[in-house]
């Protein structure tokens, strides 16, 4: 019998894909990934562009419970906070603060659903001022996930480096990349996203 395996991905724009011209996105590419390694599963995209991590949690839930029903081997993929971070009216668009306590209330919900929680973090965009606040979130997601015992993709460094995801985003908006970065994002989760898949309570090596 083959188990049935579903997973929700939700967050914002990253997970939804935005700029891929393969309208794939990160995580479109990790359920492809499932597949051709022999891993079938049902995926839900449930990205939406400049959605912050309250708009998350006022929603998730209730997307979520329809497409995990009772029964089968339930995942949900969360990735936010580079809306949180963005700047408007002179201060963060979400505190700090806010933004972990978001995030705690969501993995906490996804545990009393009895479903797996995966969280990736969000990746580095081309204002150096922006990135700053995006790697303290960063490091405070890692905590909160550590605590919870939670797998936590750290992507901000990894794709800093990256010559392929820099240069795709300086050629659009800043942020969003193209295919051939959301193919490097993609590469660098798909390891610990397939272990993950396989072993949901194995220890994850925290991607750094």
């Amino acid at each position: 019998m083959v188990l049935d395996l579903r997973v929700c991905f939700i967050g914002e724009s990253f997970v939804a894909g935005v700029g891929d011209q393969k309208c794939l996105g990160w995580a479109g590419r990790l359920a492809a990934r499932a597949i051709a390694a022999g891993q079938p599963l049902t995926y839900y995209n449930l990205g939406i562009r400049r959605e912050n991590s309250t708009e998350l949690r006022s929603r998730w839930e209730a997307e979520c419970t329809p497409r995990l029903p009772v029964g089968c081997d339930a995942r949900v993929v969360i990735s936010t906070g580079a809306n949180d971070t963005q700047v408007e009216n002179g201060g963060p668009r979400v505190d700090p603060d806010d933004s972990v306590d978001n995030m705690a209330a969501i993995l906490r919900g996804v545990r009393e659903k009895g479903w797996q929680a995966m969280v990736v973090a969000p990746p580095p965009n081309a204002d150096d001022e922006h990135n700053v606040r995006l790697v303290a979130l960063d490091a405070r997601y890692a905590d909160l996930c550590e605590e919870a015992k939670v797998p936590y993709l750290r992507a901000y460094q990894p794709l800093r480096e990256n010559q392929i995801w820099m240069r795709d985003i300086a050629a659009g908006d800043g942020y969003h990349p193209g295919a051939a970065g959301y193919d490097e994002f993609a590469a660098l989760l798909a390891p610990h996203w397939l272990l993950w898949l396989s072993d949901p309570g194995s220890e994850l090596p925290v991607v750094r």
